[in-house]
């Protein structure tokens, strides 16, 4: 199978997590929280159904796609260099200085970037680079299943269970406060609000959720899927895809049933929480291997790869989309905008969402037929190769 037949599922999975994580941003009104008063019934039991529905199919599963991808795209450049007897980690590093700018950037008008996460997390790449597939297969093991969780859930069961209800995880002040500032103040308070408080409850909050171990973790399981071509458009690939799906299923089912019965059978919060930090990123991860391995194999037929891939020009123009759909959202929901946060429950928000993923979908189209890569990726290509020639492969590879 051709590089460019492989690049096609990947740039169409990517796609397919940017249409999701901008659904979810939507109906979250980019993490500015709010239910309109004075909804009939039938609007809020719609709006509860669309919120719970996403949330379970994408909530915790698009961004661990994003990551995998990621991690699969670090290895095509690496590999490139590779044949070309050089080593791609130094450039990665200034790569992942760059991707950190434009995360700060994006954090300016959404606190909930990940892409600053992915710069500084990435870096964790580099030691593994050159390792046996088995011996970052068992790091990335590891750290999925998160031992420094492990280690609070055993210091815990030797205290006594606290009398009072524990205090709130340390990111929600910081996420009350945000409150404020993307309601009521200005866009200089937003950037400002977004880059000191955001970017901190943010931090925390990915911790508090075992987040940042998972995401090093799943870069490096995207690596090695990379390695050895697991995203190839083949029959032998399409046996392992089944595999992988009916495994994560029956994974899934056990880790589901310990999730919704954790409040009942951990009485004491202070056992509870880290143990919530352990099951619920390995329930999303199982989840997130279905929907790639179920894409994928829909994507092998003919029917599949002409309707899927419609996404492509999206995944290959992914940092430009992800960027731009912060811009949209803070200007759409937050008060220094139109302020829709107050107006639109989860149907009317999904709905912009859509409406939003068409336009850019149809946007990412018309740009490629005229460019190679997106606009941004563009700029990003070049500044991480100042003064090198870039691999082909490094260049078909988003960037």
């Amino acid at each position: 199978m051709t590089a460019s037949s492989r690049l096609d599922l990947v740039d169409a999975l990517r796609g397919f997590a940017i249409v999701s994580i901008m659904l979810l941003h939507n109906i979250e009104h980019f993490d500015l929280y709010f239910t309109p008063p004075g909804q009939p019934a039938w609007l809020l039991a719609v709006n509860k159904g669309i919120w719970d529905t996403l949330f379970a199919l994408f909530g915790g599963k698009s961004y661990a796609l994003f990551a995998l991808l990621f991690g699969l795209t670090f290895h095509l450049q690496f590999d490139a260099r590779a044949r070309r007897g050089e080593d791609f980690r130094p450039r990665f590093a200034w790569r992942m200085l760059w991707l950190l700018a434009f995360g700060l950037v994006n954090s300016m008008f959404f606190e909930g970037d990940i892409l600053s996460i992915y710069a500084v997390l990435g870096l964790a790449l580099i030691p593994v680079a050159r390792l046996s597939t088995r011996t970052v297969f068992i790091i990335a093991c590891l750290l999925t299943l998160q031992p420094f969780a492990w280690f609070d859930v055993f210091t815990a069961l030797g205290q006594p269970a606290p009398l009072a209800k524990l205090p709130d995880p340390a990111s929600w002040a910081y996420f009350g406060r945000a409150e404020q500032y993307l309601k009521h103040g200005s866009l200089l308070d937003v950037w400002h609000g977004n880059l000191t408080n955001g970017k901190t409850g943010v931090v925390l909050w990915s911790w508090e959720n075992g987040r940042i171990l998972q995401i090093p973790a799943l870069f490096m399981l995207g690596m090695l899927a990379g390695r050895h071509n697991l995203f190839a458009v083949n029959e032998a690939n399409a046996r392992i895809w089944r595999r992988v799906l009916c495994g994560a299923l029956l994974a899934f089912l056990p880790l589901y049933f310990a999730v919704t019965h954790l409040d009942a059978w951990v009485a004491s919060e202070l056992v509870r929480r880290p143990l919530e930090a352990i099951v619920k990123p390995l329930a999303n991860l199982c989840v997130m291997l279905m929907l790639a391995t179920g894409f994928a194999l829909l994507y092998r037929r003919a029917a599949g790869a002409r309707i899927l891939g419609m996404l492509r020009p999206l995944g290959r123009m992914s940092l430009t989309s992800y960027l731009v759909q912060s811009l949209a959202g803070s200007v759409l929901y937050y008060g220094f905008g139109l302020g829709l946060y107050a107006v639109t429950g989860s149907a009317h928000a999904l709905a912009i969402g859509v409406l939003l993923a068409i336009l850019q979908g149809a946007f990412s189209a018309w740009w490629l037929r005229r460019h190679r890569q997106g606009p941004l990726e563009t700029v990003w290509h070049r500044l991480t190769w100042i003064g090198s020639a870039p691999a082909a492969a490094a260049t078909n590879a988003n960037g």
